[in-house]
């Protein structure tokens, strides 16, 4: 089944991801002849493998294994590598750097700030910078050092607004 939302599925791709080096090391740890029924086994004709040849068999799958593992990890990593800095679940703490896609003017409680990368961020604490109008400015946000709290600061002023990305 398809998701029509490429986040759910992005989101899918990356928990499968999380799971699969779990899944890879138990299959990895049982044989071939220990994943399936006699009957299976015998309908395979792999009974009639010697010894060594069952083995060598077993480790080309754990390597084939390994391989697809590692190939479905960077899919989803691909697949989810939206940059989710600022939001709830994100993993990142990097600053982020960009330039405000219309006129700054000024800070205020409540008001969103859209960046060149798509991003849109919203200001959540009271702290104002009035008469200011200044297109496309250049604006650094980055995290607290204790918290999950992002600031916004624009290039050529000192004020900076506590901001939560909304996008």
């Amino acid at each position: 089944m398809r998701s029509t939302h490429p986040r759910l599925t992005a989101l899918r791709l990356l928990a499968l991801a999380a799971l699969l080096p779990f899944a890879g090391a138990s299959f990895a740890q049982q044989k071939i002849e220990q994943q399936m029924t006699y009957e299976q086994f015998k309908a395979a004709g792999l009974d009639r493998l010697s010894p060594e040849q069952l083995a060598n068999l077993n480790a080309w799958l754990n390597g084939k294994l390994e391989v697809e593992t590692a190939k479905a990890a960077e899919t989803a990593k691909q697949s989810g590598g939206d940059d989710r800095r600022g939001l709830i679940v994100a993993s990142s703490r990097d600053p982020v750097d960009g330039t405000i896609t219309s006129t700054f003017t000024g800070f205020g409680k409540g008001r969103s700030y859209t960046l060149d990368n798509g991003q849109v961020w919203q200001q959540i604490d009271d702290v104002s910078l009035t008469g200011v109008k200044n297109e496309n400015p250049k604006v650094k946000i980055t995290p607290s050092a204790i918290g999950s709290a992002w600031y916004l600061s624009v290039e050529g002023f000192n004020a900076r607004a506590k901001v939560q990305r909304v996008k």
